[in-house]
């Protein structure tokens, strides 16, 4: 095989439609710049986790290889190790998830704020002072 991503791209499936990107492993560590066994570890420790085929291959999203080459930054240019990378990983992961969140809470204020009519609100309560003086029994 060789070292083009395209001859590692998933090809048309059934329904015609063409789908996401994937590559075996070596296309993935050569375009990533590592080498086949570091991304198994890296694999192996939970820092990228790639799609498996059938028969257990692993096969590399281009966002899988764009988290290995920020792996690589991370330990080489910042000198994180792997504990701190991985979790970096997941607060990053966390983090977006948090965002989409908001956006979703967000834009759910915004459609609620668009149906809001005045007309059909609740009538506002009195703020009227009201003086209460107890009988007295006998």
């Amino acid at each position: 095989m060789s070292g083009d991503p395209k001859n590692a791209s998933g090809g048309p499936n059934n329904a015609g439609r063409t789908e996401a990107q994937v590559f075996m492993i070596s296309v993935a560590a050569q375009l990533a710049g590592m080498h086949a066994q570091t991304l198994r570890t890296y694999d192996r420790l939970g820092l990228v986790t790639p799609q498996r085929t059938s028969g257990g291959g692993r096969r590399y999203s281009a966002r899988d290889v764009e988290l290995l080459r920020e792996v690589q930054r991370l330990s080489q240019d910042e000198g994180v190790n792997l504990a701190g990378i991985k979790r970096i990983i997941e607060l990053t992961n966390q983090v977006s998830e948090l965002q989409q969140h908001v956006a979703e809470l967000s834009a759910e204020v915004e459609r609620l704020r668009a149906g809001y009519r005045p007309d059909l609100s609740p009538p506002q309560r009195s703020t009227a002072l009201v003086v209460w003086k107890p009988r007295h029994r006998r």
